[in-house]
């Protein structure tokens, strides 16, 4: 299980090393590309991936920060680490957009001819690259990784909106197509990164991290013989992947030790196909106070005292 673990970060990681890396090149590359080809779409593209390129370089060092051992002060270790780089990077993203937006639409009505045959061969290369390194993160299942597929999906939609723009226009002059195409594509990744951006907040606010899986785990517990009830049941996520259970297990009637060992052994059992990273389950004794109960309510429980056990 560690070995797997381990595995499973060093591939995140490597994952977000290369996107970073290909990221910047490109950036530099696009606005070398954009001052010569005199395409302001193109420099403002640069301006944008100059922020994806920030943004990935972060989310590298979370997910590297997020791989250290917890500590007493950081019981549960670092992987939250990981959303603080999931909203990070959601912002930049809504914010660049909001950018690309604010450049596009002017030119929907004063558009400019750009060199075309430039911006087709650079339009070739930002596919390649973003492509490539979308296709790299595309295995990735943390929010984090999620939401920065998202945006080299926007590059290489952007890049492709340049490529067919640069066809066109060598063919016919209608220049107003390209901050047309531009804002359709923003719009659409914008919509989706929100969406990303919607479940990094909840998972903040310690939020369900999936309501079907909540649901069958509190209908997989009621269907031990021993429980007659759940109450507390808390189910939350460290990061959008790793998640965390905690619950208060009614029972029945007391239980002997080695029948609190096979009820022990089957909640494991229940509960394995679920992956989850923690577990903390307390069991309870039918009409027994609970010490989380708030206080205003236990004045009308009554304790039910467990017989003595003569060993």
């Amino acid at each position: 299980m560690g070995h797997s673990h381990h595995h499973h970060h060093d591939a995140s990681s490597s994952r977000l090393g290369w996107a970073f890396v290909l990221n910047f090149c490109f950036t530099i590359i696009e606005f070398i590309g954009g001052w010569l080809t005199n395409s302001t779409a193109i420099m403002s593209d640069a301006v944008h991936d100059l922020g994806d390129s920030l943004s990935i370089g972060s989310a590298w060092v979370l997910n590297k920060l997020g791989k250290k051992p917890a500590t007493h002060r950081f019981s549960y270790g670092f992987r939250r680490l990981s959303l603080y780089g999931a909203l990070i990077n959601s912002l930049v993203l809504i914010i660049g957009s909001a950018f690309v937006l604010n450049e596009a639409i002017p030119r929907l009505f004063d558009p400019v001819m750009p060199h075309a045959e430039g911006m087709l061969g650079l339009a070739l290369l930002g596919v390649l690259v973003n492509g490539f390194a979308a296709y790299r993160l595309s295995a990735g299942q943390t929010l984090n990784e999620k939401v920065l597929n998202w945006h080299l999906m926007e590059d290489v939609l952007g890049w492709l909106a340049v490529l067919i723009v640069s066809v066109v226009l060598m063919f016919a002059d209608i220049p107003v197509l390209d901050p047309l195409l531009s804002v359709v594509f923003t719009l659409f990744i914008l919509l989706n990164v929100a969406r990303n951006f919607w479940s990094t907040l909840t998972l903040f606010a310690q939020s369900v991290p999936d309501e079907d899986m909540a649901v069958e785990i509190r209908s997989q517990l009621l269907t031990l013989p021993a429980v007659a009830d759940i109450h507390h049941l808390h189910f939350w996520s460290l990061d959008g992947e790793h998640h965390v259970l905690t619950a208060h297990l009614v029972l029945h009637q007391p239980l002997t030790a080695t029948e609190q060992a096979a009820s022990k052994a089957d909640i494991q059992q229940l509960l394995a196909p679920f992956n989850l990273e923690h577990t903390t389950i307390e069991l309870e004794l039918p009409q027994e106070i609970c010490r989380d109960q708030p206080a205003t309510d236990q004045s009308t429980t009554r304790i039910l005292k467990q017989p003595e056990n003569n060993h």
